[in-house]
């Protein structure tokens, strides 16, 4: 049975990119050349609420590259797949090409 986790409020569901450790050419990077901490954005949650009941939205959306910081978030696993659930304050910020 397939499992899909729908976020409340402003939390993001992201998976973690985790970048090549060896060149094609089969040169072995050092730990800290992959040491960017990005994820892709997997299910985002409604929003949150302001002081008058406004429904605030969530900053990214589904299919975003984000930054993320080096510590927190929540690890969920769901099957096989690891993903970090992050409150969207908690993120640094968009990537882009």
């Amino acid at each position: 049975m397939a499992k899909r986790l729908i976020p409340l409020l402003n939390r993001v569901l992201v998976q973690k990119i985790t970048p090549p450790s060896k060149t094609t050419a089969g040169i072995l990077l050092p730990e800290k050349t992959s040491k960017l901490n990005s994820g892709k954005v997997v299910a985002v949650g409604p929003g949150s609420h302001d002081r008058e009941g406004k429904l605030v939205p969530v900053s990214v959306k589904e299919g975003d590259t984000v930054l993320l910081p080096e510590y927190g978030g929540t690890e969920v696993k769901l099957g096989e797949k690891e993903y970090h659930l992050y409150r969207d304050e908690d993120i640094l910020g968009t990537l882009h090409e």
